[in-house]
């Protein structure tokens, strides 16, 4: 074989290496690194809606939690939390807010994806409610203030201090289409009211059992 025979070998394998990462990359990795997450509770990743079953806090001590969003680089958004940190009890349920503005001259949609660091602590970090679990919908201009409720687990690890919470914002316009934008918005509005209002029935239920 020839010395350039063998540099069009090496180049059609280095070719073929680097399809099957590409593949690897965006069609199987996703998938076993979600498995990874939720079976492991790395990446920070946080649970769907949580429902408390004590009313118990522990006031003996306190832990910071502070608040980020950015933007995917795809979102022009205006979105940034309205509290940049807080000190809670744990078992202790508190609710901040994030701002989000569609500064543009067309309706969208956004989706906030969280995430939880240290990593171990995302185990112990309980939303009761969260705009994360609902599409975003905002008319171009449109501001809205997205509400965020959540406890931090009585069991966290005394060796955690510090809980830093941060939301990206993914543009999700396309996927969804912008004509469905007024329907999205409607519905978002009437989830948050029944959410309230099952939320105000459990924390009622929860407070008659523990006798307080």
């Amino acid at each position: 074989m020839s010395i350039q025979q063998a540099n069009r070998m090496l180049l059609l394998k280095l070719l073929a290496w680097g399809v099957g990462m590409f593949v690897f990359a965006i069609f199987i990795m996703p998938p076993i690194y979600d498995v990874f997450c939720e079976v492991t509770g790395l990446n920070g990743k946080t649970g769907s809606q949580y429902t408390p079953v004590s009313s118990e806090v522990d006031r003996s001590r306190s832990i910071r939690v502070q608040f980020i969003a950015t933007n995917n680089e795809t979102m022009p958004w205006q979105f940034k939390p309205m509290l940049q940190e807080i000190r809670v009890h744990p078992g202790e349920e508190t609710e901040i807010r994030y701002f989000a503005r569609n500064p543009t001259q067309s309706d969208m949609i956004g989706q906030a994806i969280p995430s939880v660091v240290p990593f171990k602590a995302a185990q112990y970090f309980h939303k009761t409610e969260c705009f994360c679990f609902n599409y975003q919908p905002l008319l171009a201009g449109q501001s809205a203030e997205l509400p965020l409720r959540f406890i931090v687990d009585q069991d966290i690890p005394k060796q955690i201090h510090t809980i830093t919470l941060s939301y990206t914002m993914f543009d999700i316009t396309e996927t969804l289409g912008a004509e469905n934008i007024i329907g999205l918005r409607n519905k978002v509005n009437t989830e948050n009211k029944q959410e309230m209002l099952s939320h105000n029935i459990k924390i009622g239920a929860v407070a008659i059992i523990s006798g307080r």
